[in-house]
């Protein structure tokens, strides 16, 4: 193979030729053919900050209601249970005590009206066999 130069070989032209002073406006036009109104930009930060306040204001309900209900619903009343158990387990109030402390009122609302005819009862009394040892013993 036989060794040659480029540079004394004939160059083939291309056919394609620039215009003068094309590179020198090529950034003018193409700025002329861009949009003139930039669209807002929103960060990733503002879109995560609701997401924040978000999460911020549920973490405040959840942890409050709780707080809510164990502090401010208590009740002043004492219930009815740990009224009896203390009158039964007290032994310095006896039964007429607890009489003398009760008034007209108090005492209707105790006792209770039982409308039971004579045959009922006479049909319970026969009905249950150890009547006999209820009545002995």
């Amino acid at each position: 193979m036989k060794t040659f130069k480029l540079e004394n070989e004939t160059k083939i032209e291309t056919g394609f030729k620039t215009p003068e002073n094309y590179f020198d406006t090529f950034s003018a036009r193409v700025m002329e053919q861009l949009p003139k109104e930039e669209p807002k930009v929103i960060s990733i930060y503002e879109k995560s900050k609701i997401w924040m306040y978000g999460v911020a204001a549920i973490l405040i309900i959840g942890l409050s209601i709780p707080v809510y209900t164990n502090y401010f619903q208590k009740s002043t009343e004492i219930d009815t249970v740990t009224i009896e158990n203390y009158i039964t387990y007290q032994s310095s109030v006896s039964g007429s005590d607890i009489v003398n402390l009760l008034d007209e009122k108090d005492i209707q609302n105790m006792s209770i009206d039982l409308n039971i005819d004579d045959a009922a009862i006479e049909n319970e009394l026969i009905s249950n066999k150890n009547l006999e040892q209820y009545l002995l013993n």
